[in-house]
């Protein structure tokens, strides 16, 4: 009988995946962290039985926090990743030719190691890459301090519980704003707003404060169970308005070639179904 993993994140629902070959199982006083293979997913890493990330579907999360906020600024040259230490987020950044520095705040250096030993496809040589440089900080303290400003911020978090639970406050939004050039973009991991609408309401409230243009945009991940993932949106720029032509010029011009992201999907995830249009902030 084969071993399944069950994910428990949402009360009212569970999603499991078989186990074909347990990788890594380590479990401590405060939490157990697995990489397993699935026949369709590839290794799939989890957190307390919650998924953080498989090889089969990651590449729609990281091509959409990425792609869309680049190529919709035009002129992205440093960028700053909160979080994201098993590498994909900067693996994606890094294909934009024109970005010259990558930035990326990780608050625990065991994952950056333990992602490069057990899921290397991940980060791809991200890692190796001399445009990034690699801090080993909590983001939100890193995005109290000083320093220079950047063209994209991109908040790679885990849901807001434990060390998470920061980056989705009033005040850590206030920070990255700051630390935005001008006409520059913030994108947040705002989970399932299906499952998690509150999640996204107060975010949004937080950004309806903070910026001219704000909202979020959608994406479909299998393993983010729930129906489509929200990333939320920031800027004071014009840079949403950027048409499926622009995109496309500007995608070519890079050489990308990716798996999810498309500039008609990029405009499309803009288009927000009636129940995710209601947990917008009103008044």
């Amino acid at each position: 009988m084969s071993d399944w993993s069950e994910e428990h994140l949402h009360q009212d629902y569970r999603q499991s995946l078989r186990v074909d070959r347990l990788i890594y199982d380590s479990e401590t006083d405060h939490q157990r962290l697995r990489v397993f293979e699935n026949a369709r997913f590839g290794r799939v890493l989890t957190l307390d039985g919650v998924v953080q990330t498989t090889e089969g579907d990651e590449f729609i999360y990281h091509e959409m926090l990425t792609h869309v906020p680049i190529l919709a600024h035009g002129s992205a040259r440093r960028v700053l990743i909160i979080g994201g230490g098993d590498g994909g987020m900067a693996r994606e950044v890094l294909r934009h030719p024109d970005v010259a520095h990558v930035t990326m705040v990780e608050i625990d250096a065991g994952v950056v190691e333990f992602s490069r030993r057990y899921l290397p496809s991940l980060s791809a040589g991200a890692f190796d890459d001399p445009r990034l440089e690699l801090v080993i900080d909590d983001g939100a303290a890193f995005m109290r301090g000083e320093g220079p400003l950047f063209d994209v911020i991109i908040v790679d978090s885990t849901d807001p519980v434990g060390p998470g639970e920061v980056l989705f406050t009033d005040t850590f939004y206030g920070h990255a704003r700051a630390r935005l050039a001008k006409g520059g973009i913030l994108v947040t991991q705002n989970g399932v707003p299906f499952m998690q609408g509150g999640e996204l309401t107060n975010t949004m409230r937080a950004f309806r404060a903070l910026f001219s243009d704000w909202g979020c945009y959608l994406a479909s991940i299998p393993t983010y169970a729930g129906g489509p993932m929200a990333f939320g949106w920031g800027t004071d720029g014009t840079a949403r308005q950027t048409d499926v032509a622009e995109l496309s010029r500007r995608m070519a011009a890079a050489a990308l070639s990716p798996r999810y992201y498309t500039p008609e999907v990029h405009k499309a995830a803009f288009a927000l179904p009636g129940y995710v249009a209601r947990l917008m902030p009103t008044g």
